[in-house]
């Protein structure tokens, strides 16, 4: 046996990536097109994801756009019935929608927090509980993917909603885990710095940069092909024999890079 081959998808696999308009969204669905899926790409933005679409079939794969806005549960309900119609199988779900701008605890409303969790946590399982029984129905087994973030494993002043969102991401990604083993596994993948719009700011100061790259032990931040390749082995055979976990893709880091602004209490 090859090692390698491992590490692909069989003709006719389907992968559906949400926030697959741009950033670590398109990386990991362009990725997944070339070890040999068909992808279902969604997002808000019907221009971005016609965009992802092209970049799929471009590498020989199919692809389906599929505007959806994760925080609607009609949306997801019709994302999945689409991917179905379409393809006629889901083998892979990756869970990528998410995020939510830092801000001072006491300056984060009720509503802003219960949005951040609807947000990066409720979405990710209202769309696994709608998607899993159907992976198991057509594919007989499949594999969870959720996008997490080093926010929930590490203390940064100013992320009390994304962070405590993203902590809750990844322990349900363990407790899912638990109850569909063996057929359907379920991963996720904490994300540290990585260069996509969200950090623009970042791009945009080398001060800003320079610091944050000094403070990486790899000394450099992320690409989404960092995680995108991640999001390939835990999708393929390669991982086979892993359900349940937490990877860190971060650079190494053990202690913030970035601190938000705030007044102090």
């Amino acid at each position: 046996m090859v090692i390698l081959d491992r590490f692909h998808l069989e003709d006719g696999q389907v992968a559906v990536v949400t926030g697959a308009g741009r950033g670590i969204g398109r990386g990991c669905a362009l990725a997944l097109a070339e070890v040999g899926a068909n992808v279902v790409c969604a997002a808000r933005t019907q221009e971005q994801i016609d965009e992802t679409a092209g970049l799929v079939e471009s590498v020989g794969r199919k692809a389906l756009p599929v505007r959806c806005d994760v925080m609607e549960r009609a949306d997801l309900e019709g994302l999945v019935e689409a991917a179905l119609a379409e393809f006629g199988r889901i083998d892979v779900l990756v869970n990528n929608a998410g995020g939510w701008p830092p801000r001072e605890a006491l300056r984060t409303s009720e509503k802003s927090f219960e949005e951040a969790f609807r947000f990066n946590v409720t979405s990710a399982f209202l769309l696994t509980r709608l998607a899993v029984p159907k992976m198991v129905k057509t594919a007989g087994a499949g594999s969870v993917i959720n996008i997490s973030s080093r926010a929930g494993s590490m203390v940064l002043r100013g992320f009390a909603a994304y962070g405590t969102a993203k902590a809750a991401l990844s322990w349900l990604t363990r407790e899912l885990a638990a109850e569909f083993a063996p057929k359907v596994r379920v991963n996720a993948i904490e994300v540290g710095s990585v260069l996509t719009s969200a950090l623009d700011f970042v791009a945009a100061n080398d001060d800003i940069r320079t610091d944050m790259e000094s403070k990486t032990p790899m000394q450099r931040l992320g690409e989404v092909e960092d995680v995108a390749a991640m999001a390939v082995y835990l999708a393929t055979p390669a991982s086979g024999w892993v359900t349940g976990k937490v990877f860190q893709v971060d650079g190494g880091l053990e202690h913030p890079q970035f601190e938000a602004p705030g007044e102090p209490l």
